[in-house]
């Protein structure tokens, strides 16, 4: 099999950008480091939700627990419009 370089740059700088996103990605740990509170909680079919408020700026994050693991984690957050 033939060594296509090119291919490996584009798969190398996909990986980079891929890291960087997800190292950029919010998460209720980071939002709560930076000022925003906590200002309701939801049940869901995808998980329980935490809704954080800083100013005009809200974010709706989903948690997640399973019973192995050491943490709870953040699904994901997103800003509410």
């Amino acid at each position: 099999m033939k060594f296509n370089r090119g291919l490996a740059a584009a798969l190398g700088l996909m990986l980079v950008a891929t890291s960087v996103l997800a190292a950029d990605a919010p998460t209720v740990k980071s939002l709560l480091a930076d000022g925003y509170s906590v200002v309701g909680a939801v049940a869901s079919p995808i998980g329980p939700g935490v809704l954080l408020e800083k100013g005009a700026s809200v974010y709706m994050c989903f948690i997640a627990e399973t019973p192995n693991s050491p943490t709870v984690k953040t699904n994901y957050c997103k800003p509410v419009e």
